[in-house]
């Protein structure tokens, strides 16, 4: 397995996970390349999701899929946003706008709460082929705690507002090489990989 498509069209994820698995020796194609849109993510659980996302990049390319779900988790809101992170003020508009309004939101929420702690999960999934019987699986938890004023210019999504405590830096304050050495989607991918290797035949 040398080829493996992203089942995602979200700019950030794409960089992100395209970075990540050259590190693994693997080429990242987006499944946009394939004229594939969105696949619908009509489950309650990160998990059930990603899986949905793989089989159908791979049901319609005939090559490996990995897919990430991924979310921000904040204790007050009993886990919200969670699942619908990317949609947690509505789907109307483009990416940059929803991200804009899910911010306006969360910001909202928690305007006056005294615990603010957090944390972003990812969960990735990789399959071989469409209908393969044994997905291979990895999560990743990044703990911290939200900042009701945005801080940083990098990354995406709620980055801007989610500070790192032992750094004193917002996601989107990192630089891309530092990111990627420590967020969920680094801990997801490095549990993928591990599991990975585990799946290789023993040498004689």
């Amino acid at each position: 397995m040398k080829r493996v498509v992203i089942a995602s069209n979200n700019p950030g994820k794409l960089r992100e996970l395209s970075s990540l698995l050259d590190t693994l020796g693997l080429e990242a194609i987006a499944q946009s390349g394939f004229g594939i849109t969105e696949a619908a993510e009509p489950h309650g659980t990160f998990i059930e999701n990603a899986l949905a996302k793989a089989r159908h990049a791979a049901a319609l390319t005939k090559l490996p899929a990995i897919a990430d779900d991924s979310g921000l988790c904040v204790h007050a809101l009993a886990g919200d946003p969670g699942v619908q992170s990317a949609c947690y003020a509505g789907t109307e508009g483009d990416r940059a706008a929803r991200d804009a309004r899910n911010n306006a939101k969360l910001v909202a929420e928690l305007a006056g709460v005294p615990d603010r702690s957090a944390y972003y999960y990812c969960v990735l999934v990789l399959v071989r082929f469409a209908e393969d019987p044994c997905p291979v699986f990895g999560d990743g938890l990044w703990h911290g705690e939200i900042v009701l004023e945005a801080r940083g210019t990098r990354g995406f999504g709620y980055d801007a507002h989610f500070l790192l405590p032992v750094v004193g830096r917002t996601a989107a304050e990192l630089f891309n090489e530092e990111k990627n050495r420590v967020s969920h989607r680094a801990r997801a991918m490095a549990a993928l990989a591990a599991r990975l290797n585990e799946l290789q035949p023993a040498e004689d």
